[in-house]
């Protein structure tokens, strides 16, 4: 992007956060779920939960930060919706702004929103006895990986945003990735799984993200796991982004 796209971008980004900040309510349905979720696999079926490892919340964590973003980027579909139905993107183009930086504003908002509500689960896990030996390395690592995680799930919120006919269809595509950490190792080990849907589990992109993120926090070896969550992570923002401009400028053609 040029400087006059930067510019264009970071004053729409603030108009974007404003709004955010102004709807305390969506900060707290964001994170009021993945803590009720910690909270009941936690204290509910965690005793009953064999994952061959320490603390079940440590085991735990990682699947529900996932869970976390998804339910963020469900919003960004939303705040999108609103603002092409309410024909702020026709006022927006009737002025010398850089086009794709309407765009850019919720992704970053997205970024940033989600960092927020990453750290308040991460918070109440610590309250509830998460512990990790991993150094400032492993914890950069693990922020990168959660960053490009949600930036994928953003491009995608924002086709949703562009292609729905209504606000609840809007964030209805969450819906699936939400529960795709049930169907992974997320909750629990795969090879308790039967067969076909073990050989789902560990094939699906949940799985070895969430298994990179477990090892990161524990300070071991993540092998080729960390490759294969990249590859997922990058393959899907690439993808994504390309169908949302394109789905954006047959909007504003």
């Amino acid at each position: 992007m040029t400087t006059h796209a930067f510019s264009d971008t970071a004053v729409l980004t603030g108009r974007s956060l404003r709004h955010v900040t102004r709807s305390l309510d969506t900060v707290i349905t964001v994170t009021l779920m993945p803590i009720a979720f910690l909270l009941m696999f936690v204290y509910v079926f965690g005793g009953a939960i064999n994952t061959g490892t320490g603390r079940y919340v440590d085991y735990l964590l990682p699947g529900i930060l996932l869970i976390t973003i998804a339910t963020g980027t469900s919003y960004t579909a939303y705040r999108l919706f609103l603002d092409l139905k309410g024909g702020i993107f026709e006022r927006f183009h009737s002025m010398p702004i850089t086009r794709s930086s309407v765009l850019w504003a919720h992704v970053l908002t997205s970024l940033v929103s989600n960092a927020i509500s990453v750290a308040v689960v991460v918070a109440v896990a610590l309250v509830m006895g998460f512990r990790s030996s991993a150094g400032p390395l492993a914890w950069l690592a693990a922020a990168g990986i959660l960053t490009l995680f949600t930036l994928a799930l953003t491009w995608m919120a924002v086709i949703a945003g562009l292609s729905a006919k209504s606000p609840d269809g809007a964030g209805a595509f969450s819906y699936p990735i939400i529960f795709l950490p049930f169907i992974s190792s997320a909750f629990v080990p795969t090879d308790t799984m039967p067969g076909p849907v073990r050989a789902f589990a560990e094939n699906q992109p949940v799985t070895s993200i969430v298994n990179t993120m477990r090892g990161l926090f524990a300070d071991q070896p993540v092998g080729t796991e960390i490759w294969v969550a990249l590859a997922w992570c990058v393959g899907v923002t690439v993808v994504a982004f390309a169908l949302a401009l394109m789905s954006y400028r047959r909007k504003v053609a």
